[in-house]
């Protein structure tokens, strides 16, 4: 039979204006479509409807988790084998924290032919959306993207955050509703001032969108309400939000939602 082929697409971070042109391309000639639980639901309907959809979101730190990595890797390569053609669709990118890599790699050692297509990474959209340009002259040269979710690290964090407090001017955090207290203190240990400024985005570029702002000093406090997921920036590129904050300023002629599930978005 002949071999299928796998799609690794991002789905972006929420509003689902931002799918790229090919990852639309390639949902609207899908075969079965494997998609996590940040990916908006209006994109599935993008899908042929007669084809597959099967969730495969992870619920981390709570139960039931609905399906492991090993098992979404296998439906890749089962339904490959079948000869059909398969979006695997991710929230983000799939190649920026979103175990895309692993996936290709279980791809590849099975010589399944696949394609990567990017998708526009929550660590760079949603601060947009909230009114912080990651760099600005004067202001920053330079960011960092890391996760704040560290899996397996029991005996202390994989992350060397002593490096990371000085070493760029923005830090973006994915995934750190959780673990912001053990974070603030480590920058703070290693030498960012308790003044440094902070933003929290929950549910970033949707219609549920909401963002706290305050100093690290003060930030875990503030944002202590704010569940995932949320987006975490640091740095003296903040302060710029109470200027640019332009998605909340969005009339609701400009903009309608398709839904009221809270994870779908605002769309032209």
């Amino acid at each position: 039979m002949r071999l299928g082929r796998v799609y690794l697409v991002g789905a972006g971070p929420g509003d689902p204006g931002l799918l790229t042109v090919r990852g639309r391309e390639v949902l609207g000639r899908a075969e079965v479509v494997i998609y996590d639980r940040l990916v908006n639901p209006a994109l599935l309907a993008q899908a042929p409807p007669e084809a597959l959809r099967i969730f495969a979101g992870k619920l981390s730190g709570e139960r039931p988790i609905s399906i492991s990595q090993s098992e979404i890797n296998r439906l890749l390569l089962t339904h490959a084998r079948r000869g059909r053609l398969v979006v695997r669709l991710k929230g983000g990118d799939p190649f920026v924290f979103g175990r895309g890599g692993e996936e290709a790699e279980a791809l590849a050692e099975a010589g399944i032919p696949f394609e990567v297509v990017p998708g526009v990474s929550a660590a760079l959209a949603v601060p947009a959306y909230a009114g912080i340009p990651l760099t600005h002259r004067g202001l920053s040269s330079s960011f960092g993207v890391v996760t704040g979710h560290e899996a397996g690290c029991k005996d202390g964090s994989a992350v060397d955050w002593r490096r990371l407090a000085k070493a760029v001017d923005t830090l973006v955090i994915l995934m750190a509703a959780k673990s912001l207290p053990r974070i603030a203190r480590e920058l703070l240990a290693h030498g960012l001032t308790p003044a440094t400024p902070v933003a929290v985005i929950r549910w970033g570029t949707t219609e549920a969108q909401a963002t706290v702002t305050g100093t690290l000093a003060e930030i875990v406090d503030k944002a202590a309400g704010l569940w995932p997921p949320v987006v975490t920036v640091i740095g003296e590129v903040v302060r710029l939000r109470n200027r640019l904050r332009w998605f909340e300023e969005l009339s609701p002629e400009l903009y309608t939602v398709p839904g009221s599930s809270g994870t779908d978005t605002r769309k032209p």
